[in-house]
């Protein structure tokens, strides 16, 4: 989920099954999980310790984690693995090694799993701490759109500059799977959208246990939704001169522009109101032109359709996975297919919605889960590459706690304020 030290030749993992079709199994026989690590060049086996393997059932929900990882025996199922384990590094320093695959079937008699493991290295740098990607909805019960925003969290201990931080989204859904090539999830995030944050280099500070507010729109939303809240106090707001007389982007004049560097739409760009797409923060290391020129990816796959298959391509842009500083993907429960970027960046995912077109993911964020408060108050919040394990979702959204506004149609309000959407303030 974050700008990462890539140790690994391969942060995925791969799953095999060995099935017997031995009529004497029945399909609730447990599975013997056999798993083989590989950890990278530079780690010695005999420094990695504590380790813990997770399964996921992806139909029932039910987690089940275990520290001996080589007597694993799990239900037939289809499961989301997680690996994580510490590591003495060759210089003496603690570390961490993380894996992950979603989608194992295991089934049969045994699943052979092979798993490369990655060094998980503490950011530097600004995270992510909230999206809210759902909106509100008019007491009519439609739905309102432009209020949906991103927070970014500073996590450090100390300040860290906001100029040249570049806000993306996805190309690729994380609901639909496709075969596409080439693929270059491993070594590039496939882009559609990039807004950055302009200045100098050390125009927009943000100290430590700080958050930078970035906002679709940058007005008060009350003005035309009385169940919406304020953004007018919004650090920045994205802008699009739209092509379509129909479809007009509102710019607020005091609320700084973040620079439109690409988006997909002719008219204005908003964050996809059910969260098929991975969002996230990249530091890019050359100027705008250049990247634009250099930087266009297109792919090719195959449409499956009632009607048949179709030949299709695609164009966006990439961005290098090293130049990736925090990335959270984010779907629904009952549409989930794969991560849209490499395990080294985020092993998980987080959502909001049970089922596609959920009637009540509205007025609801994902937000970064507390880790703890230190002595002198600053919040240090959860962060390991882990999406599924960072992040509460669901949540009321902070904006709505901190002004009290509504979390429903019926104009319900919000009365707690907590720091991550479960942890109350005291």
């Amino acid at each position: 989920m974050k700008k990462f030290f890539l140790l690994s030749l391969v942060g995925a993992l791969l799953c095999t099954t060995s099935c017997s079709d031995d009529d004497n199994i029945t399909p609730q026989e447990p599975v013997s999980v056999i798993i083989t690590l590989t950890h990278p060049e530079d780690i010695d086996p005999s420094s990695v310790t504590d380790e813990s393997v997770t399964f996921k059932n992806r139909t029932t929900g039910e987690e089940t984690s275990t520290s001996n990882i080589s007597e694993i025996k799990m239900l037939p199922g289809l499961y989301d693995v997680n690996y994580a384990a510490s590591v003495t590094l060759p210089s003496g320093a603690k570390g961490a090694l993380l894996g992950s695959k979603s989608g194992v079937t295991v089934s049969g008699t045994q699943c052979l799993l092979e798993l490369s493991t990655y060094q998980m290295i503490p950011t530097d740098d600004l995270i992510i701490a909230e999206i809210f990607f759902t909106g509100t909805q008019q007491p009519s019960g439609t739905q309102y759109r432009g209020d949906d925003y991103i927070k970014l969290y500073n996590n450090t201990d100390h300040i860290v500059y906001a100029d040249g931080l570049t806000l993306f989204e996805s190309k690729l859904n994380t609901t639909e799977r496709i075969d596409h090539n080439p693929n270059i999830i491993n070594t590039d995030v496939s882009v559609q959208v990039l807004y950055t944050v302009p200045g100098n280099g050390t125009e927009h500070p943000v100290n430590p246990g700080e958050y930078l507010l970035i906002a679709d729109t940058g007005i008060d939303h009350r003005d035309a939704n009385p169940n919406s809240f304020d953004l007018s106090h919004a650090d920045f707001e994205w802008y699009d001169q739209s092509s379509s007389a129909t479809n007009i982007d509102i710019d607020n004049p005091d609320v700084p522009n973040l620079d439109k560097w690409y988006s997909y739409t002719k008219s204005y760009y908003v964050l996809h109101n059910r969260g098929f797409k991975a969002y996230g923060i990249a530091r890019i290391p050359i100027d705008k032109d250049t990247y634009i020129n250099d930087y266009k990816y297109t792919y090719n796959y195959t449409l499956v359709t009632p009607a048949g298959e179709f030949p299709m391509s695609a164009d966006a842009y990439r961005i290098p996975n090293e130049w990736v500083v925090d990335v959270v993907n984010c779907s629904i429960e009952a549409k989930y297919a794969w991560n849209v970027t490499a395990p080294e960046l985020d092993c998980g995912w987080t959502y909001c919605g049970t089922i596609d077109q959920d009637k009540t993911r509205f007025f609801k964020s994902v937000r970064r889960k507390v880790q703890l408060i230190d002595p002198a108050g600053r919040v240090i919040l959860k962060d390991t590459n882990n999406s599924t394990e960072d992040f509460n979702p669901e949540c009321v959204p902070s904006e709505i706690e901190l002004q009290g506004t509504a979390i429903s149609a019926a104009g319900d309000k919000a009365t707690t304020i907590t720091y991550d959407g479960v942890t109350p303030r005291m």
